[in-house]
């Protein structure tokens, strides 16, 4: 049989980046690392995409279409889906599309799902590293009135149908439904795969189709936010540093040992 897969995916901030290498933007709220700290794809969409190649892998007539909205695509980022082994990637890159809320994105991802015809399932990660919102995924079945599955850990297709196996604090439970369907993931579907240097070489030669909001049938009025972004900052850190020294490192030892315990840590 064949099948097709939608896979959500969002070009994100390197969460690894420690807070001391941004600044914020206050005019654009926005937030910016520092020089030559690249973005990455967002950890959850990648194993969202491993998911789907997982099923691929199972089903050899199958078609995984990437799609993405966003602003300033880092092409050798963005692809990193097609190198994996996906087909096909469908972008919206436009700057009205920095900082929108869980609603608007909902809205987009939905519309553009609704033009590629004949899908099967929809993957989506968890949640995003970025705002951390979870927002998304539900919002684009309610919008496409298909069943929402989430947490799977593993993923089963037959005809027509799907059976996931959902994660759950004290262990999993069995979630069947019939397709299409969407489902969410974390990195407990499985490690995604590296990139091949024949992954490398075939995705560098695909172009991702890219739409405009004319595309898929929105105007930028029809983008009214229900959450509005007032303000960003930056954690603060507040360090004490004191210095003990003793005669000897014994003697120092004693000092540090003393004062955890006036500290009541020990």
């Amino acid at each position: 049989m064949s099948f097709n897969i939608v896979v959500c995916v969002k070009q994100v901030v390197d969460p690894d980046t420690p807070s001391a290498a941004f600044n914020i933007n206050h005019d654009r709220l926005s937030v910016i690392p520092a020089d030559g700290i690249p973005p990455v794809v967002n950890g959850y969409c990648e194993n969202a995409v491993e998911a789907a190649l997982k099923i691929k892998d199972s089903i050899p007539d199958t078609t995984v279409t990437v799609v993405s909205i966003g602003t300033n695509f880092i092409m050798d980022v963005i692809k990193k889906p097609l190198s994996m082994g996906a087909d096909k990637m469908i972008l919206v890159d436009d700057p009205n599309l920095e900082n929108l809320d869980p609603f608007s994105t909902t809205k987009i991802l939905s519309s553009v799902i609704s033009k590629i015809s004949d899908y099967d399932l929809i993957i989506c990660g968890q949640h995003a590293s970025d705002w951390d919102n979870a927002h998304v995924p539900m919002g684009i079945s309610e919008t496409l009135n298909i069943p929402c599955l989430n947490s799977a850990r593993e993923i089963d297709i037959k005809p027509n149908e799907i059976t996931i196996k959902s994660s759950i604090p004290d262990g999993y439970i069995v979630l069947k439904s019939t397709l299409p369907a969407l489902v969410t993931v974390s990195n407990e579907i499985g490690e995604p795969r590296y990139p091949t240097l024949k992954g490398i070489m075939q995705a560098s030669r695909k172009t991702p189709e890219k739409l405009s909001f004319e595309d898929i049938d929105i105007k930028i009025s029809d983008l009214s936010p229900k959450m509005t972004l007032v303000d960003l900052a930056l954690p603060v850190s507040n360090s004490k540093c004191e210095i003990l020294e003793g005669e000897d490192d014994a003697d120092s030892g004693k000092l540090l040992a003393l004062k955890l315990r006036e500290s009541k840590i020990i």
